[in-house]
C-alpha cells in the first residue's frame, strides 16, 4: 500500500510563502489521485487541493489563486505551493491518496503557522 510523509511546514508571516512536499512509497503511486487536506484547531479536516492521475487540479475556494498543487510521478511526490499566506491558513496539513472515493492511511502531517 501507499505510505505518505509530509514535510515543509513551519512559521511564516502573513503574505509569505511555503512549499509543502509529500513523499510516497508504493509502486502504484501514479494511478491515484492525490489530495492535500488541512485541519485547524476546533475544526474538521477539509480538502484543500486535489490533483488527479491525469494531473488535472481543483482547489477549495478559500485557497484558489494562492495555492498550487503538483505531482511528480518519477519522484513519487506531490507538492503544495502556498503563496500569500493568511493567518486563517494556520493548520496541520496532510496529504492522502484517493481512489474510488476512498482515502488511504493518514500520515503524521506537517504544521503551518501564519502570523499576522
Amino acid at each position: 500500500q501507499v505510505q505518505l510523509v509530509e514535510s515543509g511546514g513551519g512559521l511564516v508571516q502573513a503574505g509569505g510563502s511555503l512549499r509543502l512536499s509529500c513523499a510516497a512509497s508504493g509502486r502504484m503511486f501514479s494511478s491515484y489521485a492525490l489530495g492535500w487536506f488541512r485541519q485547524a484547531p476546533g475544526k474538521e479536516r477539509e480538502l484543500v487541493a486535489v490533483v488527479t492521475s491525469g494531473s488535472s487540479t481543483n482547489y477549495a475556494d478559500s485557497v484558489k489563486g494562492r495555492f498550487t498543487i503538483s505531482r511528480d510521478n518519477a519522484k513519487n511526490t506531490v507538492d503544495l505551493q502556498m503563496n500569500s499566506l493568511k493567518p486563517e491558513d494556520t493548520a496541520g496539513y496532510y496529504c492522502n491518496a484517493i481512489r474510488g472515493g476512498a482515502l488511504g492511511a493518514w500520515g503524521q502531517g506537517t504544521l503551518v503557522t501564519v502570523s499576522s
